[in-house]
């Protein structure tokens, strides 16, 4: 079978879309098919260029390529998962998220705009039409399924993936941090976390891993921790290697990871192969799909307060933190979480 992935990238910004495509493309070819990755470039402002990357979407044609059918199209993200194919299945990562459920939030922008809630209906039509193109909807959590049903009443089948290097990760005895490795960006809540680190009562260390989205919101982050008096309390690693990262996790005392309403979130998982309790929030989206308060982490109220509290609680209780975090690898094991999976339900 010949497979198109279609996805969209925000040229020089690389999370965890970008790490699911090449996921998702190295399982099928290794399953014998033909597959590639066709990424459409995206930007979001001013809001007329969504309006225009919609279009362009929809004017490709995908059918085939050098003169051979494309057999299949797996649809990943807005606006890609528009391309027109007469045989596609969608593999939802997430709609176009300020046009849903974070409108009329602080984190979205659209509102601001004069046409602001014109390009919002544009979006959510177009969405309610291509879903009847396609044969199945997947998607990659049960945070994104439940999202897709409030907003557009379309049914959707959750199918969870593994983490990147899901096999090479391990446990060691902690040092003295927690880690908190994701993309520096608003919805991560990397504020929050510093917010909290100052409330905490024990001398709470925390390690940041990750590129930020934007030179400003970084110097925010970092003018905060001045601010609050905390810089001896944390370290920003930047972007380290995969290498490196499995390794922080496996020192850790536990993972901090509060974003806000998260898709599915590596993260979880990865702390979970690691045998390390998560510290989330009750707002926080996939990562409650798997954190059971009290047995495999904790969860907080998405506050400093709070937050800081679930910090101190780990900080005081390393044997308990050992414990839960042991309890989510054994939990994690038993999902029987494989690309394999995957694969068989993409391309059935």
């Amino acid at each position: 079978m010949r497979v198109l992935i279609v996805t969209t990238q925000v040229p020089f910004v690389r999370g965890g879309a970008e790490i699911l495509a090449e996921g998702l493309l190295k399982a099928i070819r290794t399953e014998g098919h033909e597959a590639e990755i066709v990424a459409i470039p995206f930007k979001w402002y001013p809001p007329e260029r969504i309006l225009d990357t919609m279009l362009a979407c929809r004017l490709l044609d995908l059918s085939e390529a050098c003169g051979q059918v494309v057999d299949r199209i797996i649809g990943l993200k807005f606006p890609a998962y528009l391309i027109p194919h007469p045989n596609k299945v969608m593999w939802l990562l997430h709609q176009h998220r300020t046009a849903y459920d974070l409108w009329q939030t602080n984190y979205c922008d659209l509102i601001y705009f004069p046409n602001g809630l014109q390009i919002r209906e544009a979006i959510i039509n177009a969405d309610n039409q291509i879903m009847k193109e396609y044969s199945s909807i997947y998607t990659i959590a049960g945070n994104v399924s439940k999202r897709l049903k409030k907003f557009n009443q379309v049914d959707s089948i959750p199918l969870y993936h593994p983490p990147q290097n899901s096999e090479l990760f391990y446990c060691q005895e902690p040092d003295d941090y927690f880690f908190f490795p994701s993309r520096l960006t608003t919805l991560k809540r990397q504020e929050l976390v510093i917010t909290a680190i100052a409330q905490t009562k024990n001398p709470v260390k925390v390690l940041f891993a990750g590129k930020p989205d934007t030179i400003a919101y970084a110097e925010h982050l970092n003018n905060l921790a001045k601010k609050l008096r905390v810089t001896k309390k944390i370290v920003f690693l930047g972007e380290i290697s995969e290498e490196e990262k499995i390794r922080r996790y496996a020192k850790s005392i536990g993972v901090i990871y509060p974003p806000l309403d998260e898709d599915y979130g590596y993260v979880t998982l990865e702390a979970m192969l690691a045998s390390k309790p998560v510290i989330t929030c009750t707002d926080s989206g996939g990562s409650l799909e798997f954190i059971r308060h009290e047995e495999t982490g904790l969860y907080s109220e998405p506050t400093p307060q709070s937050l800081a509290a679930a910090m101190d609680q780990l900080w005081e209780n390393r044997s308990w933190a050992q414990f839960l975090g042991k309890a989510g690898r054994d939990y994690y094991d038993s999902l029987n979480i494989s690309w394999s999976k995957v694969v068989q339900k993409l391309l059935s």
